[in-house]
């Protein structure tokens, strides 16, 4: 079975060499990775990674944390970078108003911008999304028939409205280690009302480490434990699972 990583850290994972890591998530059927860029100071990691490991992608956004240090310089360095061969989406961005460790002005203003420059050079968007549904349904249809390659709402962990709204757009839900927490009834219900079609794999590594490695940091190497719970939810064969999630996520992605 082959499998994609469509979300986590490469940069931040300190337990392994990433070489070991690397081979591990092979050995597990981890044909490519998607290492995300949340910041200023990681756009030029995750690029650096990409170029320098085939099976490697990345993607070129700054996450609703770090709002507060988007500069024009950072927005611009983002754009400069669309029409890199390893760049596959905008992300991560969006809206946390659960921490809310950048103001809620600054947040909605450059989930926006960023949103922009996606429109601008027709590329997908991985969205990061918590406590902010209504504005974030509020924005994204500010943006609707603008983004015809829609993008991912990663690590779902809100409501079933904000995910019927963006499945009924045309958007895919990322699904990971939280599925197979005890606690996490709420995502594991949406996970059962998302069409095959519309769930990608990731693991966010290095958080979220899922059942039965909890406490140990996370690893590309742990997303089978995702697939095989989600395969046990939906009720379908693991191999066909993989199958049509390596489909969607290719169609979004477009890897080159």
């Amino acid at each position: 079975m082959k499998i994609v990583e469509t979300h986590c850290h490469l940069d931040y994972l300190k337990s392994l060499p990433l070489e070991e890591i690397l081979n591990q998530a092979k050995a597990q059927g981890v044909e490519k990775i998607v290492t995300i860029s949340v910041e200023p100071d990681n756009l030029d990691s995750v690029i650096q990674l990409a170029e320098t490991h085939p099976q490697i992608y990345c993607t070129q956004g700054i996450h609703p944390h770090d709002a507060s240090k988007i500069t024009e310089e950072a927005l611009l360095k983002i754009e400069s970078r669309v029409k890199h061969p390893k760049v596959v989406a905008i992300g991560e961005i969006g809206l946390d108003f659960h921490y809310n460790l950048s103001v809620k002005d600054v947040q909605l203003k450059n989930f926006e911008r960023q949103l922009q420059i996606a429109h601008n050079n027709n590329l997908p968007v991985v969205i990061h999304t918590r406590d902010a549904d209504e504005d974030t349904i509020a924005i994204l249809k500010n943006f609707e028939g603008l983004l015809p390659r829609k993008g991912v709402l990663h690590s779902f962990t809100s409501t079933l409205k904000l995910a019927e709204y963006a499945l009924s757009e045309g958007f895919v839900l990322g699904f990971n280690g939280i599925i197979t927490f005890p606690k996490a009834e709420d995502v594991r219900d949406v996970l059962r009302a998302t069409p095959v079609t519309q769930i990608l794999f990731e693991t966010d590594a290095p958080f979220l480490t899922p059942v039965p490695h909890r406490g140990k940091e996370n690893g590309p190497q742990y997303l089978p434990f995702v697939v095989k719970k989600i395969a046990e939810l939906k009720q379908i064969d693991e191999a066909e699972l993989c199958r049509q999630v390596w489909d969607t996520t290719h169609r979004l992605f477009k890897f080159n």
